[in-house]
């Protein structure tokens, strides 16, 4: 089993408002649509991990198929932070990895998850990660054999620390998707979204 886990704890400062619930030109949030692409690319069920106080969040997951909301106490130490709660909460016998991506590429394809989730199955490899013309994106996969190394990690430096540590063996998966690397960040990117 590879479940999801959306990282949507942010503080969104360069945004100005919460990702998560920004919509896409069809009027879907953030956030449904990444559900809706990891459940269609084939992840057994999907973690929003968010901040306690974010209701609206919270409420939004509540609607949505197969997605549970995941509260991060400790979202004001990083984004190791978000994946160490969401981790937590998916993580149970029969799980072989989990598939960690940000709440701001809500362009991903299903394709692409699906891709990515048959070459790290195929592989036998404790991470795989998508790579759009040379440049890493989103998703990831992290293997169980990595989990408590996850856990473990400095903060400060994050998950980056235990891909460093396996560079060696991490699994690039290649895919035409642009979408793995396009970052919503700031007002500017989203008016280019919301204007195609």
């Amino acid at each position: 089993m590879i479940p999801g886990i959306i990282l949507a704890s942010g503080a969104s400062t360069r945004m100005g408002s919460p990702k998560a619930l920004l919509t896409m030109p069809n009027g879907a949030t953030f956030v449904w649509t990444l559900v809706t692409t990891l459940i269609d690319g084939g992840v057994d069920d999907v973690f929003v991990v968010g901040r306690g106080e974010d209701r609206p969040l919270r409420d939004e997951v509540e609607r949505l198929p197969r997605s549970r909301f995941v509260e991060n106490a400790r979202a004001d130490e990083g984004q190791l932070s978000s994946v160490i709660a969401g981790l937590n909460a998916a993580d149970r016998p029969g799980v072989g990895g989990v598939l960690v991506t940000l709440v701001d590429l809500p362009l991903i394809a299903p394709a692409t998850v699906r891709i990515l989730i048959e070459a790290f199955a195929a592989a036998h490899v404790p991470i795989a990660r998508t790579i759009y013309r040379g440049r890493h994106g989103h998703p990831v996969i992290f293997g169980r054999q990595v989990f408590d190394e996850l856990r473990r990690a400095n903060p400060a430096v994050g998950a980056k620390s235990v891909v460093r540590a396996h560079e060696a063996s991490v699994l690039d998966v290649e895919v035409d998707d642009e979408g793995v690397l396009q970052d919503i960040d700031t007002p500017e990117d989203y008016r280019r979204l919301t204007q195609h």
